[in-house]
């Protein structure tokens, strides 16, 4: 089932709305028109109780605040690109330096708090929301009239699919990711430390000290970041390592096959609820974050979320992938199609 209600009236005097997906098996997710925002995803528990297992804020103004980016469709770029200026085509372009000497998720000018049309449907996979939206030349400091298709399905196998669909009229840069926070135990049950975290990967991109990727790839093994057997995010991450360090806990980008299919990329287990999430992606890098700049934000439902209070699953390419010549290119050459697939599945043990 699909419902469409009243979410407020932005800024600019758009009236924003919430849609809510609904399947058979008391799984919903809520999204809006403003930001292309995930607002709530709803999951029974062992005993059936409903838990929102994403963090966010109550009302739209409170979006307008959201530089932890809770439930964020972070476009044109997500993650960091070093400097603040990237070269397309032998012309250069200058970006926002909003992370020390660096660009991250864009610049100032979020995707987050824009205004998206919106379409509904029902398909094979089960009910979707599409939302839709013109980036025009420049915006962000990037090149290119980039038209953005972000389409958000549930299924009735739990599955809450994130489809991107995005074209340009000039070449540019394209990796756009979805910025959720998952807390299984319910968005206001304080740390993810005790949940128990698998990655199917064996190697991480190396990092400086302002988190912009070396170019080195890293094995896990023997260190504080292998989750190749699932264990409680909490055992290692204030562990002595310069990474950690660094980062203040996780927050780096783990790296699989660039062969565009879709693998599973991911799995986390809630320490008390007994809900499960797989991940899957059909993209080369996925950027585990566990909240570590996190530092009291009010959240909905009365919440306060402190340090590592969620931890997100970015797909993407890899952090300045557009400027680092051994990785897999996020340029996207004029007139050429971006799609890519992002699934979070949910079970109940």
């Amino acid at each position: 089932m699909l419902h469409r209600m009243e979410f407020g009236v932005t800024k600019d005097g758009e009236k924003a709305s919430r849609f809510l997906l609904e399947n058979g098996n008391g799984v919903s997710v809520e999204v809006s028109d403003f930001g292309a925002l995930v607002l709530s995803i709803l999951v029974p528990d062992r005993q059936g109780k409903k838990r929102d297992v994403v963090l966010g804020y109550g009302t739209l103004m409170d979006y307008y605040n959201n530089e932890a980016a809770f439930g964020a469709y972070i476009g044109r770029n997500a993650n960091r690109i070093a400097g603040t200026k990237v070269t397309i085509e032998g012309s250069e372009y200058l970006l926002d330096a909003n992370d020390n000497e660096n660009n991250l998720h864009s610049g100032f000018n979020r995707s987050h708090d824009k205004f998206y049309q919106s379409k509904t449907g029902q398909n094979a996979e089960g009910d979707f929301v599409e939302f839709r939206r013109n980036s025009p030349h420049m915006e962000q400091g990037f090149p290119g009239a980039l038209e953005q298709k972000i389409r958000y399905t549930l299924t009735d196998k739990n599955e809450f699919v994130i489809d991107y669909e995005i074209v340009s009229d000039r070449t540019t840069v394209v990796n756009p990711t979805n910025h959720s926070y998952f807390n299984l135990d319910g968005h206001e049950s304080g740390t993810v430390l005790r949940h128990d975290m698998k990655i199917y990967s064996d190697e991480m991109l190396e990092i400086n000290e302002d988190m912009i990727p070396t170019g080195r790839i890293l094995g896990v093994a023997d260190t504080p970041f292998d989750f190749r057997q699932k264990k409680q995010i909490g055992k290692d991450i204030d562990a002595e390592h310069l990474l950690l360090r660094i980062a203040r806990g996780y927050d780096h980008s783990y790296v699989f096959a660039n062969d565009r299919k879709l693998k599973k990329v991911a799995k986390l287990y809630g320490a008390n609820s007994g809900i499960m999430m797989e991940v899957f992606s059909d993209l080369c890098g996925l950027q585990v974050y566990t909240g570590n700049f996190l530092n009291g934000q009010k959240g909905k439902d009365g919440a306060v979320y402190e340090q590592r209070s969620g931890v997100c699953f970015e797909t993407q390419f890899y952090p300045n992938s557009c400027k680092e010549p051994k990785f897999p290119s996020s340029v996207l050459p004029a007139h050429e199609v971006f799609k890519s697939k992002t699934v979070y599945q949910f079970h109940t043990q």
